[in-house]
């Protein structure tokens, strides 16, 4: 440990740093994605668009949008159209336009301070708020970890036709891939593999189905959902809570510091934010219409099928499966695991294997941003000043022991009934990104001319709190269907200290809004920003 701190791992050409929350100067944090920085070409300011600079920004949004098409995502899309059929397609485009304005704030406090929203909370939030702010965020990239190495674990089972791969080998699998190191724009450029893998395999998929277009259509533009009931209003609202995820936002504000902007000048941080949004909206794009082919392949071939009706044709086919299916009448319940095995009953064993690749790679893509989030987020927060190496091993560590341990001591069909956890998990720490990210880009001193005007600070209140909310309620029906009184008490008590910790944050954001009267005794002070890359006065 006393290695990993000797001031010898610094490089002699790296800057100071004077930070807000602390006295004296600071040394920047060696980069883990920004050891190379992708230049901007030098073309007319004055010109409205180039696809040259489009191209030379492309790559952040599309590794933000992979948690979009991570496993837990996948699974909410095809138990969206196994209980609803195309009913909720609706929701689904709407928790995507949501989640690309909140992409869009985080992307704006990245480009316009230098910092990501890791080390703003770090430089404005008091000691003891900003560790609980980082356990939160934690847990969450801890739950989302699980769900990814869930997915590689289901993903290889089933190419493997049902034999027990070893956990550890799984946990390796993705470990491995989070670390590996290449040059940035090769980076980015495996990822696109990733994505466009994924986009074929659940293409496939969309076209062996032949869902009805015109349902299709009418379930993504009209907002409806007749004959709903319980259990559709309560898949509606997790198809919102796996959509949103907390670290991504945090991963997104870091990510576009990997280009070469020079923040001095407005023209170039106001065109960086343009080509951000644009690159960002064609990135979730793509990724809804991924979501898209999962929910209409799921909605045509399985909506309303019951249980006997799974069994006998995965009977008939000589599934070695079928014993998933009770022979009974009630409805089809499906998971990523069980929704391959019936693809592959009604559809032959190639809708099999290509959806098993397809969840292959959102759980290696998945993981490998997870790999960032975890190191940005802990970075950030604590300020780390390690070598590469010594961040990576401790990050990762902290998110991979208890994703081992569910890997060693649970078989396949148990790993899959985890996900519904695992989201409420991550349900609950959606505030800690959400209300920070709008209480930053709030800030006049932070934001200078690009914070939030009226309607952004109105709009985004509005949405965050719906969102919270939404994923609040998922929270207490997942929570009552417990059955027991002693995690009621427990939960109770956890919701006490949580409610106690989410006020204190709404109270800091809604100061930082401009509701200066909450400051009873001025205790609240946001400092201005002080770029990374920006050199202080004090240094020759």
């Amino acid at each position: 440990i006393k290695i990993m701190f000797h001031e010898d791992i610094y490089s002699s050409q790296e800057p100071e740093l004077y930070s807000p929350a602390s006295p004296g100067p600071q040394r920047e944090p060696i980069s883990t994605y920004f050891e190379e920085k992708v230049p901007i070409p030098e073309d007319d300011l004055t010109k409205l668009f180039s696809f040259r600079k489009l191209w030379a920004f492309t790559g952040p949004g599309f590794l933000m949008s992979i948690a979009y098409l991570d496993p837990g995502n996948i699974e909410s899309d095809l138990q969206s159209g196994a209980r609803a059929g195309f009913k909720l397609l609706w929701v689904l485009l709407g928790a995507t336009i949501i989640g690309l304005l909140l992409q869009r704030l985080a992307a704006r406090l990245g480009v316009v301070t230098g910092m990501h929203l890791a080390e703003v909370c770090n430089r404005h939030y008091p000691t003891v708020p900003r560790i609980i702010l980082w356990l939160m965020v934690e847990l969450a990239i801890i739950g989302s970890d699980m769900q990814e190495v869930i997915g590689s674990a289901i993903a290889l089972n089933l190419l493997s036709v049902g034999r027990r791969i070893a956990p550890a080998g799984v946990v390796a699998l993705t470990r491995v891939s989070g670390l590996s190191s290449s040059g940035l724009r090769k980076l980015e450029a495996f990822f696109g593999f990733l994505i466009t893998i994924m986009a074929l395999s659940f293409g496939y998929e969309y076209v062996r189905v032949a869902p009805n277009q015109g349902e299709v259509l009418k379930g993504m533009f009209v907002p409806y959902c007749s004959g709903c009931g319980p259990t559709q209003l309560e898949q509606a609202v997790g198809v919102v809570g796996a959509v949103i995820m907390p670290h991504n936002i945090y991963l997104h504000s870091a990510l576009v510091k990997s280009r070469d902007i020079n923040r001095e000048n407005k023209k170039e941080v106001k065109e960086a934010n343009k080509y951000y949004f644009i690159e960002s909206s064609i990135a979730l794009f793509v990724s809804f219409l991924i979501n898209v082919f999962v929910v209409a392949v799921f909605a045509e071939a399985f909506y309303g099928r019951t249980n006997m009706e799974v069994s006998l044709q995965c009977n008939e086919t000589g599934s070695a499966h079928s014993e998933l299916f009770p022979a009974n009448n009630e409805t089809l319940e499906v998971d990523i695991y069980k929704g391959g095995v019936v693809l592959g009953c009604f559809f032959g064993p190639a809708a099999l294997y290509i959806w098993a690749i397809g969840i292959l790679a959102a759980g290696q893509s998945s993981t490998m941003t997870g790999t960032y989030s975890g190191q940005f987020v802990m970075e950030g927060f604590l300020n780390l000043r390690w070598s590469r190496f010594a961040r990576v091993l401790l990050t990762r560590s902290i998110a991979i022991f208890p994703t081992l341990l569910v890997a060693v001591f649970q078989d396949v069909q148990h790993l899959t009934g985890m996900n519904d956890f695992l989201n409420v998990l991550q349900s609950m720490q959606l505030p800690f990104a959400l209300i920070p990210i709008l209480t930053f880009t709030s800030l006049t001193s932070l934001m200078n001319d690009f914070a939030n005007g009226l309607v952004w600070k109105i709009g985004g209140g509005l949405v965050i709190l719906v969102v919270c909310a939404i994923n609040m309620y998922f929270v207490v029906v997942y929570v009552t269907a417990l059955n027991s009184i002693v995690l009621y008490v427990f939960s109770a008590l956890l919701s006490i200290a949580y409610l106690s910790f989410v006020s204190y944050l709404v109270w800091r954001c809604l100061i930082a809004l401009g509701v200066s009267r909450l400051d009873f005794r001025g205790s609240v002070q946001y400092p201005p920003a002080v770029l990374m890359d920006e050199q202080p006065e004090f240094d020759s």
